[in-house]
């Protein structure tokens, strides 16, 4: 599930694009529709991480990076666009990043999963939401970029939203953190990977799906595996699990290229709205005075820091 104003959502895809000359009403429609169904289906994906919550966690993130390969392989061959992927194979430097930013993924994967196993999906939500600010920080922090005021105010909000739920719970929120960190971090340096998203994806799920495959095959010599040794329904699962993975990511990809940053910049909090909703009216997940208080201050850090950047200030 990639989150940010600007390069954008589920870190995996970064874009660029708008207004290039010839472009048509109706590639950008087509744009709309494919981003909008990206961020619907990030946000319904709680629910499908629910049907394989009662399975073991690394056996589901090793089925989710493995049986994400043959889609990813097979829309660049559709496109064309083997060359530079095939490049980036014969590159050591390239080979490295793309092993970091997969390492990085999947840590966040991995939470996000056990997040939603353990029923604190609303957590998930939050992580999400402010992704945005943490990239603000990152690059006053990292890149020494300067924060206006507007931005000042929406960091602080946000503490201060941390700092209600770290006293109510008597510790840190870390899952809201981490995913938000680790997904930050992934969307940095993702950055220096100078090839297509469709390529960097393929490349990080094949060089993730070495030591997946391997765990896999490990699992059923052993008959511990649920994909082939278990029910009907565990193997169907764990197939989806690459589809429900890599669809969504390559929607976003194509969609956003017709897109405007603005437009993207509004699309993304569709995905941790939809979460949130999810957890507590279908999970049922508890949602008290502290996290409603919490949560209405990172709305409204949101709010204006969006607004903010809607009109370029």
């Amino acid at each position: 599930m990639v989150l940010r104003v600007g390069p954008v959502h589920m870190g995996e895809m970064t874009t660029g694009v708008i207004d290039k000359p010839g472009e048509t009403e109706a590639a950008v429609r087509r744009g709309f529709a494919l981003g909008f169904g990206a961020y619907l289906l990030w946000g319904i994906l709680p629910l499908y991480m629910k049907l394989v919550a009662h399975l073991p966690l690394m056996e589901v993130i090793a089925n989710r990076i493995l049986w994400s390969v043959p889609l990813a392989a097979i829309v660049l061959v559709w496109l064309g666009r083997t060359a530079d992927f095939k490049a980036a194979l014969r590159s050591p430097r390239m080979l490295a990043m793309a092993g970091l930013t997969a390492c990085i993924i999947t840590m966040n994967w991995s939470l996000y999963v056990w997040a939603i196993a353990v029923d604190r999906t609303i957590e998930t939500a939050l992580g999400y939401y402010i992704n945005p600010l943490v990239n603000v920080m990152i690059g006053a922090l990292l890149l020494g970029e300067r924060l206006n005021r507007v931005q000042t105010a929406a960091v602080a909000l946000a503490a201060i939203a941390v700092a209600i739920l770290t006293y109510e719970n008597g510790t840190l929120p870390w899952v809201s953190l981490a995913l938000a960190v680790t997904f930050a971090a992934y969307g940095f340096f993702r950055k220096t990977l100078p090839i297509g998203p469709s390529q960097g994806f393929l490349l990080e799920v094949m060089i993730l799906a070495v030591p997946a495959g391997a765990y896999i095959v490990w699992l059923i010599a052993n008959g511990t595996d649920h994909l082939v040794s278990s029910t009907g329904f565990d193997t169907a699962v764990l197939l989806g699990c690459g589809p429900v993975t890599a669809v969504p990511l390559l929607m976003f990809a194509f969609g956003a290229k017709a897109l405007r940053l603005s437009t993207l910049g509004l699309m993304q909090y569709i995905a941790p709205t939809m979460v949130f909703l999810i957890a507590v009216f279908v999970f049922n997940e508890p949602f008290g005075t502290a996290q409603l208080v919490a949560f209405g201050l990172i709305w409204t850090a949101l709010a204006i820091y969006t607004w903010s950047t809607l009109r370029g200030k």
